[in-house]
């Protein structure tokens, strides 16, 4: 398998993974993500996460909240430089959070890393959605 193929295949797994979680079941993004400290994630609900252990508890909040929903990677673009590569896209799809229909349409940017012939993702970034921050805030207060 070509560094390529390996990211897509990476790549594949992780949207697959962040579909089960837009439906409640965040499980799956274990076997997505290195283990580390290191990693980080800023999602559409704002702020910035380090370390594996809070990237898995931000992800089992969305499901948590999380009824229903569909999320595709469009526009893919993939840069591999040894064994860190990024991929850049679109996330197209609908949600539902806390009771709310949403729709999903944000940049995207993941960042993944080779380790033992394995690519996982170190990183996802994606826009901020006032939407999504909103239902949030209206569940704190």
């Amino acid at each position: 398998m070509s560094d390529l193929d390996g990211v897509r295949a990476a790549s594949a797994k992780f949207y697959a993974a962040l579909n089960k979680m837009v439906n409640g079941d965040s499980s799956s993004m274990d076997e997505c993500w290195w283990h580390e400290g290191s990693v980080t994630a800023m999602h559409p609900i704002g702020g910035r996460t380090p370390g594996w252990d809070g990237v898995r508890e931000s992800f089992a909040g969305v499901a948590h909240l999380s009824t229903g929903g569909q999320v595709t990677l469009k526009d893919q673009m993939i840069q591999v430089g040894g064994d860190m590569a990024y991929e850049l896209g679109l996330e197209d799809g609908k949600v539902t959070l806390a009771g709310t229909p949403m729709v999903i349409d944000h940049r995207v940017t993941n960042v993944y890393r080779r380790k033992d012939g394995a690519w996982r993702m170190v990183h996802h970034h994606t826009d901020i959605s006032p939407a999504m921050m909103d239902v949030l805030a209206k569940l704190k207060g």
